[in-house]
């Protein structure tokens, strides 16, 4: 039986994979969108979009890293409508890998998942309903730890290692559980990348990709499919192959 996703929490939604799934739900039949974000100006701007398509958009100023208030938001959408679906979506790049980056880039990055899926899923868990799906956000580099980016790259492995097995866990509580590792997408993330960016795509398309596979229920939404099997490729190659190949890569500057 196809679930009906009607109320939808996005965390992250200002800019990015964030924003576009805010937007395409609000065309797709969204009842109410419950959207957090730190920059107030980028998240009214979201708002004002999806209101257009008739549906009711309640945003928060919020950093996911606030165990605390994560919880209480959660607590205070549910609510106001029972969450069909919920996407940890929030992340952060490194930028250069400083004592106080990285901490920054694994508060955000893992903690800030935790922050929002642990109280969803105590909520999910008081409702006798089918209609409960989570949604994590990794990354295609978390397929192997990545020299130009190795905090954001563990971050992600981490993420896709704990969705993936959540996804098992949980199914047998009738909650869904998809992991979301997408390869370059068009965001503020990428905007200040200097390497190379193969397959690049729009966030809409991305967003577009990413809601009708968790609506079939695909497990690891990983893609574009060349970039999967290339970084899945070097996840089971000997390390002195893939040594070899990192060191030959173009890297960030």
């Amino acid at each position: 039986m196809q679930k009906k996703v009607e109320n939808i929490l996005i965390t992250g939604a200002s800019s990015g994979i964030g924003e576009a799934l805010a937007v395409y739900y609000a065309k797709h039949g969204a009842e109410n969108l419950f959207l957090s974000g730190r920059n107030k100006e980028r998240l009214d701007a979201v708002q004002q979009r999806c209101q257009e398509h008739g549906v009711k958009v309640y945003t928060k100023i919020i950093d996911v890293t606030e165990k605390e208030n994560m919880q209480k938001w959660l607590e205070q959408c549910e609510q106001i409508a029972p969450l069909n679906l919920v996407v940890a979506n929030a992340g952060v790049s490194t930028g250069e890998e400083t004592s106080v980056n990285i901490f920054n880039t694994f508060n955000t990055n893992v903690m800030g998942v935790i922050n929002t899926i642990c109280p969803t899923v105590e909520l999910y868990r008081k409702r006798n309903d089918e209609n409960k799906i989570i949604a994590i956000t990794s990354s295609i580099a978390g397929y192997h730890g990545l020299p130009s980016c190795p905090s954001y790259s563990a971050t992600k492995a981490c993420t896709k290692a704990y969705g993936e097995a959540l996804r098992q866990q949980l199914n047998k509580e009738n909650i869904q559980v998809n992991v979301i590792c997408p390869g370059f997408v068009k965001s503020r993330i990428t905007d200040k990348n200097t390497c190379p960016m193969p397959f690049f795509m729009s966030a809409e398309k991305a967003a577009e990709i990413i809601a009708k596979r968790i609506e079939k229920n695909v497990g690891l939404i990983s893609f574009p499919w060349p970039m999967r099997f290339a970084t899945w490729l070097l996840s089971i190659l000997p390390n002195r192959l893939s040594d070899y190949i990192y060191a030959v890569l173009p890297h960030k500057v």
